[in-house]
């Protein structure tokens, strides 16, 4: 299986067009996509993005819930309303749009980064500053987990 792997941040031309990396852009193209579908992070300054694929995932958890209950209701707006398709050009660009800048605080660059089976973009600080934050967690809970093995809790 492919997997979205990595970062790479890229500078968006003076026609407002940024390339998807060789590597995200190779997954895409071999699943037969020629857009991106896009999706404003509920928790994160990003955007998370996959091919029409992503959506369709997003639609089968929808599916699950009541259609009459408040968190379809907000779960089918999310996807629906708030989310987008990008539309690749025949160089592997896309157009970064206000839908992305918005809400990332995209500018001069954008970082994709790569989530398994989807990508995300981000301004290449806030992904840095995310980076450092992750790593600090992992790196503190690896601690405390090397503390109980050695105290023999667990």
């Amino acid at each position: 299986m492919n997997r979205f792997l990595g970062h790479v941040t890229n500078k968006i031309d003076a026609k407002g067009r940024v390339s998807v990396p060789a590597h995200f852009r190779s997954i895409i193209q071999q699943a037969g996509h020629t857009e991106l579908y896009a999706l404003r992070s509920l928790h994160l300054p990003a955007l998370d993005a996959g091919g029409p694929d992503l959506l369709t995932r997003f639609d089968k958890r929808l599916e699950s819930e009541d259609p009459f209950a408040e968190m379809a209701d907000d779960m089918s707006f999310y996807l629906h309303a708030d989310g987008g398709f990008l539309k690749l050009d025949a160089d592997g660009r896309i157009t970064v749009t206000d839908f992305l800048r918005e809400h990332t605080g995209i500018t001069d660059d954008v970082t994709f980064a790569g989530a398994n089976t989807h990508f995300q973009m981000w301004q290449p600080e806030q992904f840095e500053a995310h980076r450092a934050k992750v790593r600090q967690r992992l790196m503190e809970r690896r601690r405390l987990e090397n503390l109980d093995n050695q105290t023999g809790n667990r």
